[in-house]
């Protein structure tokens, strides 16, 4: 099966505390790089846990609170310092591409390499990226300022033919993407293989909700439904309930309540406050209204569906 999974570069909210960094990810779809988020210290983090920059192609950022996107021009810069020449797609708040071009303007800095950007809206749901394996969809949360989170989709597969059939029935290698597309096959004699016998259903689509800050926001559930594996923030604990209703936050029972309603498999919390260096009550917190909840640990990677 592709390879779909994600890799935590960053588990802090606002500041790095306790040798955890700003939120930062990356997404291995088929061994291609998506990074989500890219706070301060990302750039340490890619090489740390083996991501070289220039296989990176695109970059989502979230929203423009310093925590998540303050590594965005110096993993540019890099790029750049280090001879890429492959395009970059960056998608993120319209004003993100002012702060980006500024910032080369006045370093006098002329990239090597193209910069594709795409903005995103928080007034409506879109898909902003799409290739042949899967699609990245805005989910739009609530947050002190303009925020996004982003849905990564597999697109479903064609069938799959049984390929022992193929040398046993000697079919054409032009008649196979028919047979997958649903064709029956008709023999020399007349006599006609229906579809169902000649293929297997394909794996069903996998899925990836990236949930970045927000306060507890059900107006989301129905979009993430079912998702095979959900990230979301879980600042502080809930008996700081209020100070996350304030700050457009969300606690951990909170986010373990949400994962509940939308029937996730399973379940990511991060977005620490530094206030806490002992995540266990985190996790036990969200664990009691989800009991298949993990940590975002920087340099744990977690499997998106059944392998």
């Amino acid at each position: 099966m592709t390879k779909f999974e994600v890799t935590i570069l960053g588990s802090s909210s606002a500041t790095p505390a306790h040798h955890r960094y700003p939120s930062a990810q990356i997404v291995n779809y088929n061994q291609k790089y998506y990074m989500i988020d890219c706070g301060e210290g990302a750039q340490f983090q890619l090489s740390r846990y083996g991501f070289g920059y220039n296989k990176i192609d695109y970059i989502f950022i979230s929203h423009l609170h310093g925590d998540h996107y303050l590594g965005l021009v110096g993993l540019i810069s890099s790029m750049h310092l280090n001879g890429r020449v492959n395009e970059l797609f960056i998608a993120g708040p319209p004003e993100l591409l002012e702060i980006i071009e500024i910032q080369l303007k006045y370093s006098q800095t002329v990239l090597r390499y193209p910069l594709k950007f795409v903005p995103t809206q928080t007034d409506h749901s879109e898909v902003i990226f799409r290739n042949s394996e899967f699609e990245v969809e805005t989910i739009i949360l609530d947050h002190r300022i303009p925020c996004t989170g982003f849905l990564f989709k597999e697109l479903p597969r064609s069938r799959r033919i049984i390929k022992e059939y193929i040398k046993q029935f000697n079919i054409p290698p032009d008649y196979i993407p028919l047979i997958k597309a649903g064709a029956d096959y008709t023999l020399p004699d007349g006599e006609v293989l229906p579809n169902a016998v000649l293929t297997v259903e394909p794996p069903l689509p996998r899925s990836y909700a990236y949930c970045s800050d927000t306060i507890m926001n059900t107006e989301i559930v129905d979009q993430i439904r079912g998702v095979d594996l959900l990230y979301h923030e879980a600042t502080f604990l809930h008996d700081l309930q209020q100070r996350a209703a304030d700050t457009f936050h969300t606690t951990a029972r909170q986010a373990g309540e949400i994962a509940t309603m939308a029937n996730a498999k399973k379940l990511i919390i991060g977005h620490f406050s530094a206030r806490y260096r002992d995540l266990l009550p985190h996790l036990e917190e969200c664990q009691a209204f989800f009991k298949n909840s993990f940590l975002a640990k920087e340099g744990f990677t977690f499997e998106v569906g059944e392998q």
